[in-house]
């Protein structure tokens, strides 16, 4: 019986551009309700953008627009770029919206009928030139501590001390430059201390990881204060009913924004709003959300929809913050990314990947490593992954025209990567997803090391013995279905090629099945190796400065020239660091064919063992025939540029020595050497 879950998002706020620390979150979230729709449940997944506030109706008048204008405007570029990196919401909706005006009211209704609301009133520091309340953002000064100028109101940057605005020396607003002056007015409290005994019985429950629970349990600790949920006009937002010039402060409405976009999104599919949120709803309810703003979740949320009449949310999943190269991200470091500036440079299923395999149910902080992103994308995707493929279509179709063998080759392997199916689908349910991805890795690992040992290639080369290298073929494309299956939630594209390839759709329900006697499509390249010289340029595109770093971009030496007229007989020498940048590694030819309309190339595939494999073009049919060549071992240049060529791409370079013509040599190490070792 399939389950009934409704899921979402924190809230972008609606005053910029996303970056990549909020793609985290999207894509985590993203990862795990495709996961639950593709085991068959009824798995709705929702957000909106969070649209109110002072800043927003700051940034309105700065620009000239209406705030209307610019949530309308930013809401788009959210959308665009959720969706650039493959984000499948079921409703993206607005926290303005007449939804969110009807919840917030009739909440705030209950909340007041019920006596959870108190009126106090409150000094403030007020811009006497924009006529308006300054929050501790909005206000500037000397520390009061260190003496440090043009500090924030509520801390110093400087020295770290924290304090109220009224202690700041010489304080001025951030706005208009004005000295504020203190002004009295009524504000609206939810009585948050009501609801002690609900909130110590929520934060022992199982809704809450331990390390979350465990911080607001400190909270509790400390005792409950009422919390202030109205601000003063001018402000841009909803107005308080019966209040006329206070309005509801951002974050009693941005949570209800969930129930708002839920009830959009009902209306226009003939859904119950209260099957979702009624207090009497048997249906799952998940926020997935950032761990700084888990009081807001974890106990104002609760406590809201407790007093209101509405169902508690089933978990809330908090993750830590995203980190790029170790540190907090810079755009004097050029690690500030925007979503937009990596779409711009990169494919979206690289990043969801690589968050895949750094993401684990708890709530640690994620480091996005630029040089570990490029070769673990390289290794894994490439080299293990889409290699199952690449490398075994060409004996199916050479073999058994192009059709998958009529019966297994490896029953053992094929009992193991398809038995690991419960584990990795528990995994992803607990948001394991590094350990779901360690463990389909170990199995690609498994696929390409049972091709290895069959040596097809050399099965292929006599009429008796070429079907067994289509049976070998074959069971590592019926693995290949597999592990594509169980990747699905993360590379939802490159699956959709897969199924493409395979002539068959990817499901995951119940249990897999042998593709047998299936014809395939001939295998077209799915994915390409990550280009360090892109990600430098996304790096550089997001610095504001020139010292900003990045992975180091393949090999192009810079010519160190030789002494004036001097004639060594010898090319233009080059710097050694500039060398050293050089991988040579070792390369077993598993494959070679002449190129049809070229007169000296031969196409070679090389192995590099666990780095995958790379498809070259040397200039040595003169010398050599392509029977002679394959099962040899020779050198290559490993991190070479790709080019572009009129007969396909050469993704590397072979090292020979020779005059020319017929004598011409390639490099071989002795037969102690094993594909993919790094010559040093």
């Amino acid at each position: 019986m399939s389950r009934q879950i409704l899921v979402t998002s924190a809230l972008p706020y609606a005053n910029g551009p996303l970056h990549l620390g909020h793609l985290l979150e999207s894509i985590q979230t993203d990862i795990w309700v495709r996961f639950q729709k593709q085991r068959g449940n009824d798995c709705i997944y929702l957000c909106a953008d969070d649209a109110h506030g002072t800043a927003i109706m700051l940034t309105a008048e700065k620009l000239g627009i209406t705030p209307e204008e610019q949530i309308a405007r930013v809401k788009a570029e959210h959308e665009r770029d959720l969706a650039g990196f493959l984000i499948r919401f079921d409703n993206y909706h607005s926290t303005h919206s007449p939804e969110c005006k009807h919840y917030s009211e009739e909440i705030y209704r209950r909340l007041d009928a019920n006596g959870h609301i108190e009126r106090k009133d409150v000094t403030q520091l007020f811009d006497p030139e924009k006529q308006l309340f300054l929050a501790d953002r909005y206000i500037k000064g000397t520390c009061p501590k260190c003496k440090a100028d043009d500090q924030y109101g509520d801390n110093c940057e400087a020295c770290g001390a924290t304090y109220t605005p009224a202690e700041l020396i010489n304080p001025r607003s951030a706005i208009s430059g004005a000295t504020p002056i203190e002004k009295s007015s009524t504000h609206f409290f939810f009585k948050l201390g009501d609801f002690e005994n609900l909130l110590r019985q929520w934060t022992s429950s199982d809704a809450l990881q331990p390390q979350i629970a465990n911080k607001l349990r400190e909270w509790l600790d400390a005792g409950l204060h009422s919390w202030d949920i109205s601000r003063d006009a001018p402000y841009f937002g909803f107005e308080i009913p019966g209040a006329p010039g206070k309005f509801f402060y951002v974050w009693l409405d941005a949570p209800i924004g969930y129930m708002a976009s839920c009830a959009n999104w009902c209306e226009a599919n003939g859904r119950d709003f209260n099957e979702f949120w009624g207090v009497d709803s048997k249906a799952e309810l998940y926020h997935f959300i950032g761990k700084d703003i888990i009081n807001f979740h974890g106990l104002f949320w609760p406590a809201m929809l407790d007093s209101a009449g509405f169902r508690q949310p089933t978990a809330i999943y908090a993750h830590g913050f995203l980190t790029v190269n170790g540190k907090k991200m810079s755009k004097s470091r050029g690690t500030y990314i925007k979503a937009e500036t990596y779409l711009e440079h990169l494919p979206a299923e690289y990043l969801r990947y690589y968050f895949a395999a750094k993401l684990s149910g708890a709530v640690d902080d994620i480091d996005l490593n630029l040089e570990d992103f490029i070769n673990r994308v390289n290794s894994d995707l490439v080299g293990k992954l889409v290699n199952i493929a690449s490398r075994s279509a060409k004996f199916v179709h050479k073999g058994n025209a192009g059709k998958l063998a009529s019966q297994q080759h490896n029953i053992e392997l094929w009992k193991r990567v398809t038995g690991a199916s419960d584990a990795i689908a528990e995994l992803y349910e607990q948001r394991e997803y590094s350990k779901a991805v360690r463990e389909i890795m170990a199995l690609a690992d498994a696929t390409n090391e049972y091709f290895d040992s069959c040596e097809p290639w050399k099965l292929a080369k006599s009429e008796d013995t070429a079907g067994q290298a289509a049976d070998v073929a074959s069971q590592c494309i019926d693995i290949f279905r597999v592990l594509m299956t169980y990747l699905t939630p993360v590379l939802p594209e490159l699956a959709v090629q897969a199924e493409a390839f395979l002539n068959c759709k990817l499901t995951w329900q119940g249990e897999f099945s042998p593709l047998q006697d299936h014809a395939i499509e001939p295998f077209k390249a799915m994915m390409n190796r990550v280009d360090a010289d892109k990600v430098a340029a996304m790096v550089a595109a997001s610095s504001d400065s020139s010292t900003a770093t990045a992975p180091a971009a393949p090999v192009k030496t810079k010519v160190k020239k030789a002494a004036k007229d001097k004639d060594t007989g010898i090319a233009d020498t080059i710097a050694y660091p500039d060398f050293a940048k050089i991988d040579l590694r070792v390369a077993e030819i598993i494959d070679a064919e002449a190129v049809e309309g070229a007169d000296k190339l031969l196409r070679l595939t090389l192995s590099l063992g666990e780095y995958g494999e790379r498809q070259v073009f040397a200039g040595i049919k003169t010398a050599y025939t392509a029977e002679q060549l394959v099962g040899k071992l020779t050198v290559m240049v490993a991190n070479l540029e790709a080019r572009k060529m009129r007969f396909g791409l050469s993704e590397g370079m072979v090292l020979a020595a020779g005059p020319g013509d017929q004598e011409i040599w390639l490099l071989s190490p002795d037969s102690g050497a094993k594909a993919g070792m790094k010559i040093q």
